[in-house]
């Protein structure tokens, strides 16, 4: 059945590595996805949720690329919001909550429809070398399969130890083992690793909770979506609630902090900043008497909710305790009990931008291996480190994405330019272009690039060239197309908008901030236009962000093409940075730690000063 090499193994079977073999099978390699229990491909361990602040965009980053995450999270979606529309496009972010177990059935049901691959259920033990490169990987049942690249995508499995109070037991995930030999083969091979934490809240049964004493959060009312193909939005919709801690919880809470696995020692991890513990949170942020509860339904007929906010590894009595005083769950009823999970990780800084390790050759990890934390952070390394892969196997350039043109390119350059040593989230305050990366042109900065090499349909490119056609052919409408005052005015009115005294341009008009495209829409010209080019809703959305932000995008790229100089400065493979002494001594040791391959790359290393950048040039030849 191994006899023969498969181009790419992927070893596990989270969102990461379901990304990584789609994309590699369908740019023509023989892969082989390799995880420890078939009937959890893609599963949401934790929220059952896809996307939310600067999330949202990397999943239409997924999706524009020819990735399914944005697909699946549509079609077995229950509710759909975008969140931050009070602020400017580039805030805008979608979030959708799915059936959870509809979310992997899909998943599984898309990778068995894919050429070129094949699934397998085994536990990965270890790996093969030669020298200092991968050859493939040996299995708990004594195989061993032989690969031309490996991806790793191991999750919270590697050495995985689970925490309820005084009780832990090795596992990667409730109810499922841990992954061991794997770390000690790379350590072995002279790889830093180390311990990460992350943690899960309880689930309780829906019908023993009291909905009426919660604050209702229904979906949009105007529902979107994620996927730029033809999926179709949500029509009917799921609420999720709102309730909050207490005094009262927080001190039954504290009563179990002497037997909290965190705060005996016993974790040693670091855990997510930005998603803390409920144990986290009364005692970091001890001033506040309560604390925000998300009551998340985890499907569309199950009875399971997530409680979000409530992540806990507290001993399960204190939880059951404290979550009895909370508004609404008087009577609650546990599925399953919150815990805290600890597990190796390795720090990024050992990879290049490919996602391919610097000491091993055909070697890739994706996902938490890497320090991140969150499914849309997981799925686009897996994403790219499936087409890297794919693309190496077929001698191809390899496809990297730089931080002016996607979150996704954010992601890698900040993992492996920075390191990270605590779980890593996305944000939009970490990409500093975010005015050219937003959530509803993801399909038009980045299919074209995915259809380059291979992986986007060629109908998704028509659909991007239509859709930017067309948007280029309103916008020059709206320059080109005068209003007259009496078409205009009343509209001016309504809106506490000065009126107008003569024609004038309807692009000036339609920039006013008092009015929205709505406005614009009713313009005589206008309607007749869109009827008559059959302008669709994104269509209008891009040309209204064009026409109120133009003056924003325009210094971005402007910033952005200036960073690109020192993009096209390449250092060389290995460079010496003993030699430089007129740089300093932290600067010599981070830069030959990284090994940045360009100057632009070397000057946002923590610790490089401008003045060390200076230098490098000099040494570069500029």
């Amino acid at each position: 059945m191994f006899e023969s090499k498969y181009d790419v193994i992927v070893v596990g079977g989270g969102h990461a590595g379901s990304e990584a073999a789609a994309a590699a099978a369908n740019l023509g390699c023989h892969t082989l996805l390799i995880t420890m229990s078939l009937q959890n491909i893609a599963q949401m361990s934790c929220n059952p949720a896809m996307g939310g602040i600067a999330k949202g965009q990397i999943v239409r980053e997924i999706d524009a690329l020819g990735g399914y995450s944005g697909v699946v999270t549509d079609l077995t979606a229950i509710q759909f919001k975008m969140l931050n529309k009070s602020k400017g496009p580039a805030m805008w972010s979608p979030r959708a909550q799915s059936d959870r177990m509809r979310f992997a059935e899909e998943w599984r049901n898309r990778l068995e429809q894919t050429e070129n691959l094949d699934m397998f259920q085994d536990s990965v033990n270890g790996l093969l070398f030669d020298e200092d490169k991968i050859i493939g990987v040996k299995t708990q049942l004594g195989l061993e399969i032989f690969g031309r690249t490996v991806i790793v995508t191991a999750g919270t499995f590697l050495n995985g130890r689970i925490h309820i109070g005084e009780k832990t037991f090795g596992g990667g995930r409730a109810g499922e083992g841990s992954s061991t030999g794997i770390t000690e083969d790379l350590v072995s091979k002279g790889f830093e690793s180390g311990r990460m934490k992350t943690g899960t809240p309880p689930r309780v049964d829906a019908r023993s909770l009291d909905f009426s004493k919660m604050i209702e959060q229904p979906g949009d009312g105007i529902t979107s979506k994620f996927s730029y193909t033809n999926t179709e939005n949500l029509k009917e919709q799921r609420s999720c609630y709102m309730s909050y801690t207490s005094p009262e919880v927080h001190e039954l809470l504290r009563e179990g902090f002497e037997n909290s696995p965190m705060y005996t020692g016993r974790i040693k991890g670091i855990g997510p900043r930005y998603c803390p513990s409920i144990e986290d949170k009364i005692d970091r942020f001890a001033s506040k008497d309560r604390h925000q509860l998300f009551v998340e339904p985890e499907g569309w007929q199950t009875t399971e909710i997530y409680v979000n906010g409530f992540s806990t590894s507290l001993p399960h009595d204190v939880q059951y305790k404290a979550l009895k005083k909370v508004a609404g769950f008087e009577n609650v009823k546990f599925l399953r009990f919150g815990y805290a999970i600890e597990y190796d990780y390795f720090p990024p800084t050992q990879l290049q931008h490919t996602l391919e390790t610097k000491l091993i050759k055909n070697l890739y990890f994706a996902g938490q291996i890497n320090g991140t934390t969150g499914y849309e952070e997981a799925a686009a390394q897996g994403l790219m480190a499936g087409i890297n892969a794919a693309l190496k196997i077929k001698d191809e350039a390899p496809f990297i994405l730089k931080r002016d043109e996607a979150y996704i390119g954010v992601l890698i350059d900040d993992l492996i330019t920075k390191g990270t040593d605590e779980p890593y989230r996305m944000f939009t305050s970490r990409a500093e272009y975010r005015t050219l990366l937003r959530q509803d042109n993801a399909d038009l900065r980045l299919t074209p690039r995915s259809y380059a090499i291979g992986l986007a349909s060629k109908e998704r490119l028509n659909r991007v060239l239509e859709k930017q056609e067309k948007t280029d052919l309103f916008i020059k409408f709206l320059k080109e197309t005068s209003i007259k005052p009496d078409d205009v005015n009343p509209i001016l009115n309504e809106k506490d908008s000065a009126a107008v005294s003569q024609s004038m341009k309807m692009f000036k008009i339609a920039s006013r901030p008092q009015l929205d495209f709505n406005d614009v829409k009713r313009f005589p010209k206008v309607k007749e236009f869109i009827q008559e080019h059959g302008i669709d809703d994104e269509v209008i959305e891009q040309t209204e962000i064009h026409v109120k932000y133009s003056g924003y995008i325009e210094k971005e790229k402007n910033s952005a093409d200036k960073l690109q100089r020192l993009e096209n400065i390449k250092i060389p493979n290995n460079f010496n940075y003993e030699k430089i002494k007129s740089i300093s001594y932290e600067a010599r040791e981070k830069l030959a730690k990284i090994q940045p391959a360009t100057i632009s790359q070397a000057s946002r290393i923590s610790g490089v000063s401008p003045s060390d950048v200076s230098v490098l040039l000099v040494y570069m030849g500029r």
